[in-house]
């Protein structure tokens, strides 16, 4: 019990002050006395379970099954409670309806010959599924949870023992009602939802929501509505902030991105953003250009046709070299970025088609451009001006865009220290010798490093967006949003260079090399993780740093587990266009009261096979960690939190029993 003394020092009248307000809430000894009791007991419940997922990269279908059976902890939980009663058919049918309860229910009215007994035994697996699921968390936590149509009816049900005596009858008829009434379907669907959300605590999302697959947009709608999220911002994520803040360079690289995987139905009818002023821009300058170079990359499942793919094949190289240009403009006004290098049209020899780059020539793959003035070749023409300033109008005033861009503000960081663990997108950018590299971001030549870095970067990425009033201010943080996506020294990115141009305009691989940072050469060094706990104030006996960015090439032996298990690399390959290379489908991390579970996943097929044939998504289970003592509440930052609750509620009860505040009733 912790005692308040009376003086009449300021420390005294301050803590005064914030005791008399905390009274408001609990103004009686009682009250104080009931609520320390329910905080303590709270301590000792079992933590709850965090999911982690990184890249998903616009693969909506296989990230909401993976969302939907929370990696595989559905259907072990469904074996703890059913494993000696179903069979492994039953089993696999009543987790499909987890994950898809209305699509299911519909198949089901079709195949079932006496709907009103599977309607029976699916309400009682459900209850028993919800009443295991929710077992570790107080009642007041469940009740939070409860949808408001059957909150009063579930909260009956989970706390009643249906084979007590005196309760069997009234739980019985409980069931029989909500199926004589025709709201069976209803209350399946509720119970779904509940057990999906129970199971999980929270959900960290370590960056890279954006990009090459096909719905990013929905995948951003299923995130709003998650019960407990954070995310931490990836490359792909924060170009797409910077598009939305009015960034010029990033929009035109948002642009270039869509159009190279064919994805502008995320553009068009995801976010509504007008395209035909690009697609008749691409018309009148590039219509007799075959564009070659720049037909878009589409999955087998995503053809279309001839015509189409020539238009957008055109829009993409409109748009790659007004993004080239656009970029030369953010290079030239901000030398401290040191990007000179990627000052590459002014190197063009546009009468030979060659490029002199490092001193070396090399022909181009396309020497057709012209909308470039090779006397000034960053100028924008006035077509050009005029096509971006309709497309950021389009981007600014794309409602449904800023409402997800303001949402990756709200829940979103450059980094995240979450239960002694270390959450970031990309790295954290180290020098040669191993050491935090020192960066100036500004014309003042202030250097910043580690932790100090991020934290800076995280307050110009916020004033590129939200500084509305000062301009000069707002487009220097857009011009930082750029940098994150591309700059050298960015921790989102974290190599030297892009080479986009290279890529597409020359051939010879070599000019193609990206250079990772050397955070990634010590990633495997426990003495450089353990430096890199202590930048950011966790222990390094017991923590871990858990990112993404870098897929893991299973096929040629990596590990995603490095340093000994204190660093855990979870981008297996959500997105397509990785798996071949990572010969995985993706991965994805949980960390319950027993410790920390890697999860690797195959191929998901699709949400069509998952439900009608119940193909659920075929994942192997690593045990990373097993705790000796299984970690509770206590053990957790929220558990801190209340432990200094705990703490000002008995000095409260103290100062209400020595009569320092008095009882308000």
């Amino acid at each position: 019990m912790l005692y308040i003394e009376e003086d009449s020092s300021q420390e005294f009248q301050d803590k005064l002050k914030y005791l008399k307000l905390l009274s408001n809430n609990y103004p009686t000894v009682a009250d104080a006395c009931t609520e320390i009791i329910n905080l303590q007991a709270i301590l000792n419940l079992p933590k709850g379970t965090e999911h982690f997922l990184s890249d998903i990269h616009g693969e909506y279908e296989s990230f909401i099954h993976v969302l939907n059976n929370a990696s595989g902890v559905i259907k072990r939980k469904i074996n703890d409670v059913f494993g000696n009663l179903l069979s492994q058919k039953e089993m696999k049918s009543l987790a499909t309806l987890i994950y898809y309860p209305e699509r299911k229910i519909e198949l089901e009215l079709k195949d079932q010959s006496n709907i009103e007994d599977w309607y029976k035994i699916t309400l009682y697996r459900l209850i028993d599924m919800c009443r295991y699921a929710s077992s570790k968390y107080t009642r007041s936590k469940v009740r939070k949870a409860l949808p408001k149509d059957f909150a009063y009816i579930i909260e009956e049900l989970l706390h009643e023992q249906p084979d007590r005596l005196d309760k069997e009858k009234y739980y019985e008829e409980i069931v029989k009602t909500i199926i004589r009434v025709g709201r069976a379907k209803e209350f399946i669907v509720a119970l779904s939802k509940l057990i999906q959300r129970l199971v999980i605590d929270r959900l960290h999302i370590i960056g890279d929501i954006f990009d090459r697959g096909p719905g990013p947009d929905i995948i951003m709608d299923t995130l709003i509505n998650y019960h407990s999220i954070d995310i931490q911002w990836g490359n792909h994520d924060i170009v797409w902030m910077g598009a939305a803040a009015g960034s010029e360079a990033c929009i035109a690289t948002v642009l270039r991105t869509s159009t190279r995987y064919g994805n502008l139905s995320t553009i068009e009818d995801g976010y509504g953003i007008n395209l035909l002023p690009l697609a008749t821009f691409a018309m009148e300058f590039y219509n007799d250009d075959k564009c070659e170079i720049f037909k878009p990359k589409l999955e087998n499942d995503r053809a279309c046709s001839e015509k189409d793919a020539e238009l957008m094949a055109k829009m993409h190289k409109a748009i790659t070299v007004i993004q080239f240009k656009l970029e030369g403009e953010v290079i030239k006004r901000r030398p401290y970025f040191g990007m000179d290098d990627r000052l590459l049209l002014d190197k063009i020899n546009y009468e030979q088609g060659t490029i002199d780059f490092d001193g070396q020539i090399y022909k181009l793959k396309d020497c057709h451009f012209p909308t470039i003035n090779s006397s000034n070749p960053y100028e924008l023409i006035p077509e050009e001006i005029e096509l971006i300033e309709k497309l950021k109008s389009s981007f600014l005033n794309s409602e449904k865009l800023q409402k997800h861009v303001r949402f990756l503000f709200a829940k979103g960081s450059m980094y995240l220290k979450y239960n002694s663990n270390l959450l970031f997108h990309g790295c954290i950018p180290l020098s040669e010798d191993g050491s935090f590299r020192k960066v100036s971001i500004g014309a003042s030549g202030k250097k910043y490093s580690g932790k100090a870095y991020l934290d800076r970067l995280e307050i110009l990425v916020r004033e590129g967006y939200f500084y509305k009033n000062n301009p000069e201010a707002k487009l220097y943080g857009m011009d930082i949003i750029w940098y994150l996506w591309n700059g050298k020294d960015s921790p989102l990115f974290g190599k030297d260079k892009m080479t986009t141009f290279e890529r597409y305009f020359i051939e010879d691989k070599a000019t193609h090399v990206e250079k990772k940072n050397y955070y990634f050469e010590l990633e495997d060094d426990e003495k450089a993780c353990n430096m890199i706990f202590e930048e950011f104030g966790l222990d390094p006996k017991v923590s871990h740093i858990i990112n993404g960015h870098v897929p893991v090439k299973i096929k040629k032996g990596e590990s995603p587990i490095k340093a000994n298990g204190k660093l855990l690399v979870i981008d297996g390959g959500f997105s397509r266009a990785y798996q071949p290379e990572t010969g995985i489908a993706g991965y994805t991390l949980i960390y319950n009261s027993y410790g920390l579970l890697l999860v690797s996943h195959e191929p998901f097929e699709s949400t069509q096979k998952a439900i009608e044939e119940e193909k659920d998504i075929l994942s192997t289970t690593i045990v990373l960690e097993q705790e000796v003592d299984r970690k509770r509440v206590g053990d957790t930052d929220i558990g801190e939190e209340l432990k200094i609750q705990i703490q000002d509620l008995e000095w409260l009860l103290d100062a209400y029993r020595k009569g320092i505040i008095k009882e308000l009733r």
